[in-house]
This record gives C-alpha cells, structure tokens and sequence, in this order.
C-alpha cells in the first residue's frame, strides 16, 4: 500500500494549534520539524550528552502528515485550508504552503530489527529475541533483550561501564535500584550475577513496557523485578515506594547533569556500606560528578572509562 505524504509549512509559534486541527478533520498522526532549542527538561530526559548542532531557531516549522489511497485527500485537505484560514485572524501561521508526495508502506515498528544483532560484553551474550543461541556460545550468559523504544541494549560503552562494575560488587544477597532502567538489562544482569531482588525506574512509560516484556523472555518473575514510573528525585511517592535504607547496589546510567541532583537523593536509599554505581558520563564532566558523590558525603571507589564514557562507583559510609 502507499500512502499520500503531505508536508505543511507554518511558525512554530502555530505549531500546536495547527497540529490540534489537523487532529480535529480526522488526521492521526502528525510529525513536527523545528529548530526551537531543547529545554533544560527535555535534555535531562533524553539519553545523550553530546548533543547535535541544530541551526539557529528560524520560527519556521514543518507538519508532515499521512493520508491513506482510499481516504478522500481532497476533502481533507479543503477542512486544512478553511481551518488555516480561519486561524490568520489570530494567529501566524505562516505560509501554509503544502507539499504533497507518496511513500510505500513500511513495517516502522519492526523495521529496525535489520540493525540489531547478536553481540558480546565479555562472556555475556545479548541476543534479541528473533536471533538464536549458537553452538559455540553455549557456554556463555545468555540475556535476551528486545530494545523496542528504551535505552538500553548492552551495546553502548556507558552501559557496559555498569555492567562490569555490578559484576564486581553484586552478591547472593544483594537488593538493587536501578534508576532510570530502560529495557531493564541492569536490574536483569545484577539477578543473573545472583543478586535477590531488583527495582527499576523511568519516567518513560515505554521503558516499563520494554522492562516487562524483557523480563518474560528472561524467565525472571515480577516477584524478582518491581518497576515503576516516576522521578525519584523529587516525587515522594516513588521514593517512599522504592523504600530508604534499603538498597545494596544503587546504578544510576544517566546523564551527569541528572545524577548531580540525583546523588543526594540516593544516599537515603542506599544501605550503610552500600555501592554507588553510575555512568552515562562524557569525560568532560567527570569531575563535576566526582565532586557531587563527595558532597553528597559518598567515597569514590573506583573510577573507570571506555572510549569518551566515565563510570563513577562509591560507597556510603559504614555506621559506627
């Protein structure tokens, strides 16, 4: 099947009112291109640190939107237009030029299953779900891991960082957070390792979704893995969920501007004498982080790279 692509051209200021009317004729879908600069929020919600160059904010923005072969194109467009027009009395909405074209239908959801494939951490296997276990990695750990549309594959360097640091320091008895948990390969791996009990983090609905779903093909029971959505830096319902006191292992795989209000926070979550494990740290920033485990009153243990990453560990003090 193709589709008809249609590409409207307006102001950012407009943006949302005209992505409103395009909802309202029946349109489902609609994708917006701008320059607008990233908030501080939308930064500390995405999962780099190293951020592209986008050109100046010129005010101008682009709703491209899809209508299917049997849909009435004509019709729809004439409601877009009269709900243009009907919008320049108040509103800039620009030149509302639009660009019509086709596009074959492709399969979005599952077509970049092509790009991930089976890899090695060590004597650790991530395999998706649609790939098998060959001969001559029997002998390994098998994680199976379907990323979906969460952070976390196994496959970037500040992932791994916390990989082989939970190696080090989880045991039979261990409790772990795992804040900020993606598809849940931390909290999975630290129970592989032997760890008892996980807990997991996001704000990011798909992320509990792709946890979930990562932990049935890994045989691990939602007895073993709680996870939850919120911010614990600041909602008290997740942190009085999560619980105080409790946690052997914290790993926290974030950005650094994240882990400095993060890290207070954490202390009260940790166990005396438990470990503090965070990555997703450009080395750029990697005293701002040391700095912030130290005020937080945590020694740092160890500090490890790979490529341009940084992994900070620490330890909350012992009681007396």
């Amino acid at each position: 099947m193709k589709w008809n692509q249609f590409r409207l051209k307006t102001t950012t200021e407009a943006e949302d009112i005209v992505s409103g009317m395009l909802m309202d004729v029946g349109i489902q879908g609609v994708q917006i291109e701008d320059r607008v600069p990233l908030t501080k929020e939308d930064k500390e919600q995405m999962f780099v640190d190293i951020l592209p160059d986008i050109p100046e904010d010129d005010g101008t923005a682009y709703l491209t939107f899809y209508l299917g072969e049997e849909e009435d194109a004509g019709t729809i467009l004439g409601q877009v237009r009269r709900g243009l027009e009907d919008m320049r009395s108040y509103l800039d909405v620009g030149e509302c030029i639009i660009e019509e074209s086709q596009t074959e239908d492709v399969d979005w959801v599952n077509n970049w299953k092509q790009y991930f494939h089976q890899f090695t951490i060590d004597d650790i296997l991530v395999i998706p779900s649609w790939e098998e276990v060959e001969e001559k990695d029997s002998g390994r750990m098998v994680i199976h891991i379907d990323p979906g549309t969460a952070f976390g594959t196994g496959m970037h360097e500040t992932t791994q960082l916390c990989i082989r640091q939970l190696r080090k320091y989880v045991g039979p008895d261990t409790e772990i957070l795992d804040v900020g948990c993606g598809s849940g390969i931390l909290g999975m791996l630290a129970l592989k390792f032997g760890a008892r009990y996980a807990v997991g983090t996001d704000l990011d609905p798909c992320a509990i979704d792709a946890t979930h779903e990562n932990m049935e093909a890994n045989g691990i029971s939602r007895e073993q893995y709680e996870v939850m959505i919120g911010n614990i830096i600041d909602d008290r319902e997740v942190q009085d969920k999560a619980g105080y006191d409790r946690y052997d292992i914290v790993a926290a795989n974030i950005l650094a501007d994240v882990l400095v209000p993060l890290t207070p926070v954490i202390c009260s979550h940790l166990k005396p004498g438990g470990i503090y494990i965070t990555s997703g740290i450009i080395e750029e920033k990697e005293a701002v982080v040391v700095e912030a485990v130290k005020a937080s009153g945590l020694a740092v243990l160890e500090v490890t790279h790979q490529g341009e990453w940084v992994s900070v560990t620490a330890q909350k003090k012992q009681e007396n």
